[in-house]
């Protein structure tokens, strides 16, 4: 499901703290903190699309903070930055002598996240043998540790993040596509910087925060050539 909502910058019935760190001045970005914080209200399985860089565990957490679920945990762990074997005991967790060199049991991040938010970056880059056991848990809303026998209840939101086109990879065999089905409940797309309006305002935090850090004045001004500049910049990397 795609929502598109207009907002005026300030959601309704909160005050503005759940997403404060997010920089923006602009309609669009405006329409987008309002269509998190619908989003937010669910607990369905949120998917969060963009580039990299373009701030999607920050938008991750300021979803977490405007749900039910704000006084829980939020765990977040990218499935791209960790090995496999890794990547597998720190989600699921593992009982002692699971494997060489696991002289204690570990609590995965499905436990660590009972009650909050689970945060799965960079989705598309998990092994599909990991994918598999995904999936039966999120359908059995159970989790088995490496080396146990026995499944242990959880209830976490799911709010998962991709850069890759997860369709196409399903096409080509590189990602399950009941998998996507079931992670794509909710849409949020995050534009790219180059798509928005808000870079006067981020630079101006920029500046404010390095002058804070330096011990020097905050009241900074960016000359007008240099914001036509800034303006005609693609962002690459955002």
């Amino acid at each position: 499901l795609r929502l598109s909502l207009v907002g005026n910058g300030a959601p309704s019935g909160h005050d503005g703290s759940w997403h404060e760190g997010i920089v923006f001045r602009s309609r669009r970005m405006a329409e987008l903190i309002e269509e998190a914080r619908v989003v937010a209200a669910s607990d369905a399985s949120v998917l969060i699309r963009g580039e990299s860089g373009t701030g999607k565990e920050v938008l991750a957490r300021a979803i977490h903070r405007a749900s039910p679920r704000a006084a829980a945990p939020f765990v977040a762990i990218n499935c791209g930055a960790i090995p496999e074997q890794l990547l597998e005991s720190e989600l699921f967790g593992h009982v002692k002598g699971a494997f060489t060199g696991a002289t204690t049991a570990h609590t995965g991040l499905f436990q660590a996240a009972n009650g909050g938010t689970l945060f799965l970056d960079e989705i598309g880059d998990m092994p599909l043998a990991l994918q598999t056991r995904l999936l039966r848990v999120l359908q059995e809303r159970s989790v088995t540790p490496v080396g146990a026998s026995k499944a242990v209840p959880v209830d976490f939101a799911l709010v998962c993040a991709t850069h890759n086109q997860l369709m196409q990879a399903a096409e080509q065999g590189r990602f399950r596509q009941d998998l996507y089905y079931r992670i794509n409940g909710l849409t949020v797309q995050l534009p790219a910087l180059r798509e928005r309006s808000d870079f006067v305002a981020l630079l101006r935090r920029l500046l404010s925060d390095l002058a804070t850090e330096q011990g020097l004045p905050v009241d900074v001004e960016v000359a007008p050539d240099l914001l036509a500049r800034l303006a005609a910049h693609p962002w690459p990397g955002n």
